[in-house]
């Protein structure tokens, strides 16, 4: 198990926590900004954080992991990887959560849920729905980055390699937008 501060070691030498202006995926703003894409892009990184993940999960007998496109694929696939199972991740079809490409989840399957960064908890909710659609039983969800620090509850086990409390404001009420200095910047996967 990684310790806080081995975890925001990885983040920081990867250059992944940004400093500015940011609409989130949510729709919510923020001045600090977590792109977990520098750090899954070196291996040695994704599997150090993975690896914290497939162990809180070990013993729950997980069958499938399944992640949301963009920011879930590569964590799904290193942690189904590191628990011997298939990984894999759902995709907006129509702007709805959809298992495409052939993907099947068997009813009664144990499926882990996984994910980059949870603000709202959103996409991570969408994919916890379309498994319980599908008949798939969630086991847990497990996350790298919750900026939350943990007010979101996906009501079943869950985890989170690093937890932070990144301050975030609703789009109408963000202070940036207000001064006008900075201007906004999406730098996620959806726009």
């Amino acid at each position: 198990m990684l310790a806080k501060s081995q975890a925001i070691g990885i983040f920081s030498q990867a250059g992944a926590l940004l400093e500015g202006h940011f609409r989130l995926t949510s729709g919510r703003h923020s001045n600090q900004y977590m792109q977990c894409a520098q750090v899954l892009k070196y291996p040695a990184f994704t599997e150090q954080l993975a690896r914290h993940l497939a162990e809180v999960f070990k013993d729950d007998e997980v069958q499938l992991v399944v992640g949301p496109a963009m920011g879930g694929i590569v964590v799904a696939y290193e942690v189904a990887r590191q628990l011997g199972v298939p990984g894999m991740f759902m995709e907006r079809e129509n702007g709805a959560m959809a298992l495409r490409r052939g993907f099947a989840i068997e009813p009664g399957q144990r499926v882990l849920v996984v994910e980059d960064v949870v603000t709202t908890g959103g996409s991570v909710k969408e994919v916890i729905e379309v498994v319980r659609q599908l008949g798939g039983q969630v086991v847990g969800v497990g996350v790298l980055v919750d900026r939350s620090n943990g007010s979101v509850d996906f009501g079943v086990k869950q985890a989170a390699v690093l937890s932070l409390d990144i301050t975030s404001w609703e789009a109408e009420h963000c202070p940036l937008c207000q001064e006008g200095r900075l201007p906004v910047v999406k730098p996620g996967s959806r726009s």
